[in-house]
């Protein structure tokens, strides 16, 4: 079985954020920080080189793979803004709808610029979303 490449290591946030090379892109991450460490409650971890996690999760998958992932999460990347949500949650629909502008995936929600959406609506899908991944 192949390892998780994805685990947290000991590399600072901090300057993660701050070697960002997009001014726009680093200030969003700054507020997508302090988002998810009020939402949380906990300190963000760097996982990998590139995502800023929040907490851990165990996952078994039917075939066998299991690892350990960000139980929240989000990655300042260069085409945009990458959080690790899904819409699992009740009330899911409603918030996406009213989110702004964004595309997403299965568990990836992609925004360009965080004035491109309602911050308290992105907010609560982290909430939301958290909430689920760390429910027993």
């Amino acid at each position: 079985m192949n390892e998780n490449k994805t685990k947290p290591t000991t590399e600072s946030v901090e300057t993660f954020i701050a070697n960002v090379e997009n001014p726009q892109r680093q200030a969003d991450a700054r507020v997508a920080l302090k988002i998810y460490e009020e939402v949380t409650g906990l300190p963000p971890v760097m996982w990998g080189p590139s995502i800023i996690g929040f907490g851990s999760i165990h996952y078994k998958y039917e075939s066998g793979r299991e690892g350990d992932m960000p139980a929240a999460g989000f990655s300042p990347r260069k085409a945009n803004m990458t959080f690790y949500a899904g819409d699992k949650f009740e009330g899911a629909e409603t918030l996406y709808a009213s989110l702004g502008k964004y595309k997403k995936s299965v568990a990836c929600l992609y925004i360009n610029k965080l004035d491109d959406v309602d911050l308290e609506v992105l907010r609560e899908i982290i909430n939301q979303d958290y909430a689920k991944s760390t429910q027993s």
